[in-house]
């Protein structure tokens, strides 16, 4: 079978033809349509609260021996870190692939952090793909290694492999999950306590050194021979942008980047009389090779910020560090003509109030007309961040301090935040303003535990931020659809020294349009059945 595919899209059918038992995680771009296509083509998908959860209910389902494909961005995977190191002291029982798709030049994104760092730093093998068909082949290759090795694989598509389109050729399969019908109990193996730690973490750099040799002669590593004269070392899709930058240059594409195939980079650094490394962001490659004492080039500091194209790879082989062209960018994100929180963000910018904003659509409130939020650091942090200024601020001035933050994210990590507000309050209390659009918006109108669905839009159980707000201890809880009430429960929080959570609940005007637009087609497809007899 051939088809013109996006990258999650082929990771999605990898998944597929491979089993997955599960497939979990928390919506983010570039990796959100993952978990989508794969329930759309009929695997077993959820949303979970965040993506600690996620790898966590991955890790349970990989010790029954279940396959498990977790998903998330690049700076998920700092959220889901703490079970990432101890899972690769225990190991799995089936397989577990776990998807770090990683933002250069962050299109969607509050850094730019190459987390090919997270592979070596927890002990995990990590692959590369560069286009469509090596995220589909790659994903089986992960799926095989993790169930061989017993042990969780990353696999690193960035944005521009995400979201890019190439041709996949796939033998079609009827889709099988792994459906695990008995535990295997390994206390010894599974049960952290130091005393079983400590020779996990020699069994992980026993299995580290033997993977490392198999890796240098796997064929996820590509080379191909042409000059003795330059020699380059990649990986990602700038092995495509080196292609064409210089045709006539021999290339060594790395698929596996962790554990590091030395040898390999050694002999064939040895057959060329220049060799340089060509990789986007962190010299993660080129400080490999200089660990193992491999004498390479790097390129140039200053193209170690945004993603690389052609034309950079050109001026990196050039040694050319000349200021470069300015990138045209397209015009700045903005919130919605239509979005109901603009009223909200309008009277902020008028009160003199000192807003820690959050992770969503309404950190595009710091633009103008609004100009309105003045931090945003990581996801629920804009309560937190908020704490600590009205902690450390004479009051007079902690007294204007408020914290934003959306639905979706409040159920990711904002409730911790709830916890500290309620233990320790601070003198003059605190305000949290939870912008409730029913919906996951600015990755594209997900589900969450907020809205009451599951991934595929089923009902579900859910969980009312303002029940669990008054069940934590806040003591003055208002919910409102008008911006009347909210200005007036505003005025009276910024007086009163309580803890306070102000919901503000409106649907993204995005997501009524499309529930209206599914409504009007439902209707018609039923008049359309009565008209031709149902055929």
């Amino acid at each position: 079978m051939k088809k013109l595919m996006f990258g999650n899209e082929s990771i999605a059918l990898a998944a597929l033809h491979s089993g997955v038992t599960l497939g979990i995680g928390y919506p983010g771009t570039p990796s959100t349509e993952i978990l989508e296509y794969f329930s759309e083509f009929g695997g077993r998908a959820q949303w979970s609260p965040n993506e600690k959860v996620a790898l966590e209910v991955g890790i349970g389902v990989a010790f029954t021996g279940g396959s498990v494909l977790v998903t998330m961005k690049h700076v998920g995977l700092n959220v889901a870190s703490d079970p990432l190191f101890t899972v690769a002291y225990t190991g799995v029982e089936g397989s577990l692939v776990i998807i770090s798709a990683d933002d250069p030049d962050m299109h969607s994104s509050q850094n730019e952090q190459d987390n090919r760092n997270y592979a070596r730093s927890a002990g995990v093998m990590m692959l590369e793909p560069c286009d469509s068909q090596e995220c589909y082949d790659f994903f089986l290759e992960a799926v095989r290694l993790s169930k061989e090795w017993k042990f969780p694989v990353l696999l690193r598509p960035t944005t521009r492999v995400c979201h890019s389109m190439s041709i996949v050729e796939y033998e079609d399969k009827e889709y099988i999950p792994v459906l695990p019908i008995k535990y295997n109990p390994d206390k010894l193996g599974r049960v952290m306590i130091p005393g079983y730690a400590r020779p996990a973490h020699r069994r992980l750099r026993e299995k580290l050194a033997k993977i490392k040799k198999w890796n240098e002669t796997s064929h996820l590593n590509k080379e191909i021979t042409k000059s003795e004269e330059l020699g380059i070392i990649t990986s990602g899709v700038s092995y495509l942008h080196v292609l064409e930058a210089e045709p006539n240059a021999s290339v060594l594409k790395i698929g596996m980047c962790y554990p590091f195939p030395e040898e390999k980079v050694r002999e064939f650094v040895q057959r060329h009389k220049r060799c340089i490394v060509i990789e986007e962001g962190d010299p993660f490659l080129v400080e490999n090779c200089r660990y193992y004492g491999i004498p390479v080039e790097e390129k140039p500091e200053m193209y170690r910020f945004g993603e690389l194209n052609v034309n950079r790879v050109r001026r990196i082989l050039k040694g050319d560090t000349s200021p470069e062209p300015p990138i045209k960018r397209g015009r700045p994100p903005r919130l919605c003509d239509g979005c109901p929180h603009r009223a909200v963000f309008t009277l902020l910018s008028k009160t003199n109030c000192i807003v820690t904003g959050d992770i969503g659509c309404y950190t595009l409130s710091v633009l103008p007309p609004f100009q309105s939020i003045d931090s945003c650091v990581c996801m629920g942090a804009s309560i937190t961040v908020g704490l600590g200024l009205r902690h450390s601020l004479p009051p007079e001035e902690a007294k204007r301090v408020v914290s934003v933050i959306g639905d979706s994210t409040f159920i990711h990590s904002g409730i911790p935040g709830i916890v500290e507000m309620v233990y320790n309050p601070p003198p003059t209390g605190h305000i949290v303003i939870v912008l409730d659009n029913n919906t996951t918006a600015m990755t594209g109108m997900q589900e969450h535990p907020g809205t009451g669905k599951k991934l595929n839009h089923e009902p579900t159980n859910q969980v009312v931020i303002e029940d669990v707000a008054r069940a934590i201890g806040v003591e003055n809880v208002v919910v409102t659809d008008r911006i009347s009430v909210f200005e007036k429960a505003l005025e009276e929080s910024l007086e009163n020294n309580k803890t306070n959570l102000i919901v503000v609940r409106k649907m993204c005007a995005l997501l009524r349009k499309k529930q209206q637009k599914n409504v009007k087609q439902e209707v018609i497809g039923d008049k359309s059945d009565v008209s031709t007899g149902g055929s």
